[in-house]
């Protein structure tokens, strides 16, 4: 059993339901308490949730869970719409990964930004918790369509390609930002990055397989995929799809989708 099922099956009641959209409702409540208060009252407001370093070691250790309340925009339309994003990214995340690793997911962004930001007095911008859910909702939910200005429907892969631009951007007009822009997206590498390798892996392996058949001269009728499961080749269909699994076995479209329910 993998460490994130075990510690899930161990601690999983610990899990905090809907964690994202408290998040997002707790930036709006804050947005609104900003809104109404007057210009010294917003800045010592927002001092007194941000995270730093020098307060932190002084005792106000609730800076470290706080400064994630602080909102990316204060146009009221901007957080509105940022808010309710947010919260249907967490309902997606949810129903893919449950409560426990969506928290896991979370919090460990919050305890890779707070190391950085005592450590190295780096900033620590809800904007960029923002983007790891976006990229790990990508990730799982590549063709999700959302609707520009609710006439343009936009795939979330292009979506999250284009977020990943304007931050790859930002860090070449100001390089000191490269690492905690890294260190802020941590969650996001651990959580896809061993995937993301072994896909490549499998593919390669593929290839490489693909490239010594086609080189050989091998007689008619010879085929070249397999499935473990039903033995059926390319040759009994054509319309068959194989996978290989991390067993080194291969499996057809057909009955891949049977085990998994599809």
């Amino acid at each position: 059993m993998p460490l994130i099922s075990k510690l899930e099956s161990k601690y999983g009641r610990f899990a905090i339901p809907g964690l994202i959209q408290i998040i997002a409702g707790f930036q709006l409540l804050v947005l609104f308490m900003v809104m109404v208060m007057p210009p010294e009252g917003k800045a010592a407001y927002l001092q007194f949730l941000e995270l730093n370093p020098t307060r932190v070691l002084h005792g106000e250790v609730w800076r470290l869970f706080t400064h994630i309340f602080i909102p990316g925009n204060f146009s009221l339309i901007w957080a509105l719409i940022g808010a309710m994003f947010m919260m249907w990214i967490g309902r997606g995340l949810e129903s893919a990964w449950g409560a426990f690793r969506v928290n896991l997911y979370v919090f460990g962004w919050m305890f890779a930004v707070t190391l950085g930001t005592l450590v190295f007095h780096w900033p620590a911008s809800g904007m960029f918790l923002f983007q790891t859910l976006l990229f790990a909702f990508a990730s799982l939910f590549p063709n999700e369509e959302i609707y520009i200005s609710l006439i343009l429907p936009v795939k979330m892969k292009w979506v999250a390609v284009l977020t990943a631009g304007m931050t790859a951007f930002m860090v070449m007009g100001k390089p000191a930002l490269l690492f905690p822009v890294l260190l802020a997206h941590l969650n996001f590498f651990v959580a896809f990055g061993p995937g993301f390798l072994s896909e490549r892996a499998r593919m390669a392996q593929v290839a490489s397989r693909r490239g010594k058949f086609e080189s050989a001269q091998l007689p008619q009728g010879t085929f070249f995929h397999q499935c473990s499961v039903c033995k059926k080749t390319e040759l009994d269909d054509a319309q068959l799809e194989f996978r290989v699994l991390d067993s080194g076995d291969e499996i057809c479209s057909v009955c891949r989708a049977k085990q998994t329910g599809g």
